[in-house]
């Protein structure tokens, strides 16, 4: 019996994949610990093509403010398309399982002290979830951000680690594959469709 885990084919190494996926599903779970208690916040995180880091803000009143020292290690988990697979979509025998694709991010913390550049990072976040048609368009002299920056404490994270789980079947034969993804598919929507197509290639 292989008693590997996680299961080697249900890890991807494609960093590209990963980094799609937090552009397609950038609210993230935050996780931190300090003298062995952990916390959790769920955050918009974005990557930063150019420092080839994530970044992101939190309510400075969170407790979890104070695990984000300097350097610290945190881990982020951003999770894409799920699904129960249920035996009766494949055409042999199986049991139940889930589906799914998740990127664990491990990195250091580099807090981002300057008020400026913690609003340049509002800035970029907003634009990036506006996306290609925004409705909206933060600019540097808005009043509300010029309040609001005292309220926050901003950070990138370098990464140190990749971790892609993408379990989609694959030790399934390549019908009841192909039955699996139709199953997330019809799950997920059409606006997942081209994100789980090009997952798969």
């Amino acid at each position: 019996m292989n008693t590997k885990y996680p299961p080697p084919h249900h890890q991807i190494q494609d960093v590209d994949k990963m980094i799609s996926l937090i552009k397609n599903y950038p609210l993230g779970m935050l996780v931190s610990a300090k003298n062995g208690t952990p916390f959790i916040t769920h955050i918009p995180i974005i990557y930063n093509e150019t420092s080839g880091r994530l970044v992101a803000h939190i309510d400075k009143y969170n407790p979890q403010v104070e695990t984000l020292t300097q350097g610290a290690e945190v881990t982020v988990v951003f999770k894409g398309p799920d699904t129960y697979i249920s035996p009766s979509v494949y055409s042999t025998t199986q049991l139940p399982t889930w589906n799914y694709l998740i990127v664990h991010v491990t990195g250091k913390v580099d807090l981002i002290e300057d008020p400026e550049a913690a609003k340049d990072t509002m800035i970029a976040m907003t634009a990036f979830l506006e996306g290609d048609d925004p409705k909206f368009v933060l600019t540097k002299d808005n009043k509300r951000m010029d309040a609001a920056v005292h309220y926050i404490k901003a950070f990138s994270i370098e990464i140190t680690k990749w971790e892609g789980k993408f379990k989609l079947s694959q030790d399934k034969n390549k019908k009841d594959q192909e039955l699996a993804k139709q199953a997330l598919l019809e799950k997920s929507g059409d606006d997942a469709l081209d994100f789980i197509e090009d997952m798969y290639v």
